[in-house]
């Protein structure tokens, strides 16, 4: 477990983790179980960084956290987000192409955009959430944007052939996602109350939406997709607590 658990980490983040023996593949699959509980644990550095830097002005503590979560993560996500974009809008609803221009390590204009906006509005809702001295939003972000990977995976065919996320999808224990899949659910509306409703109806949403999609494009899902996917449920939980404040 511990191996799988370091397997997760060192993908997830740039913390430099080595599991004691070289990953198999089925140590990767079950990597996935624990996705949620690396995302809770960058929740919880952020969050400690915002109470660190309570005293200073929203937008600076908003522009720091920003900077932590961007780095941690390695921008793995955003780089997802930008070659879907990318794909999607140069793909021209074609399978084959649009896999292709996804596999491309360049980003084009619209992929460039979607960053820029993706990081505006996190850095606008961190402030806001910084301001009310809301925290629990912060830790549950990017809980809920891993957990939805989980999902993503869980219900959907992977596409290509080789690399991590093919490894991921042929051994994954089902068992084991769901489990994380619920102690998420319940972990969330424990921490966020009433708000939880929205705030998983929201994740879940997104979830639905973009699996549709994908589906009907390229007929499954990739690396890319999910780390795309992640950035989206980001953005989604952030918003619905902004609107709707944790009790």
């Amino acid at each position: 477990m511990i191996d799988a658990i370091l397997i997760a980490a060192q993908f997830l983040t740039i913390l430099p983790l080595q599991p004691k023996q070289s990953p198999t593949e089925e140590a990767i699959g079950r990597s996935l179980s624990f996705y949620p509980l690396i995302g809770l644990l960058l929740g919880l550095v952020l969050v400690a960084g915002a109470r660190i830097f309570r005293h200073e002005d929203a937008l600076l503590v908003a522009a720091i956290l920003l900077a932590i979560w961007t780095l941690l993560t390695g921008a793995l996500h955003l780089d997802g987000l930008a070659d879907c974009v990318d794909a999607w809008v140069g793909g021209r609803d074609d399978r084959t192409r649009t896999l292709a221009i996804m596999k491309d390590p360049a980003s084009g204009p619209m992929g460039v955009t979607a960053i820029v906006i993706v990081l505006l509005l996190k850095f606008a809702m961190l402030a806001t959430l910084c301001v009310h001295g809301a925290l629990v939003p912060i830790a549950l972000a990017p809980l809920l944007g891993r957990a939805a990977v989980q999902a993503l995976l869980l219900t959907t065919p992977y596409v290509r052939v080789n690399g991590l996320g093919a490894a991921l999808a042929a051994h994954l224990r089902r068992r084991e996602l769901l489990v994380a899949l619920i102690l998420t659910g319940v972990g969330t509306w424990l921490a966020a109350g009433n708000a939880a409703v929205a705030v998983l109806l929201a994740a879940g949403g997104v979830l639905a939406v973009f699996r549709r999609a994908i589906l009907q494009r390229i007929g499954g899902t990739t690396g890319d997709t999910a780390g795309a996917l992640v950035e989206l449920v980001e953005v989604s939980v952030l918003i619905v607590f902004c609107l709707i404040p944790a009790s």
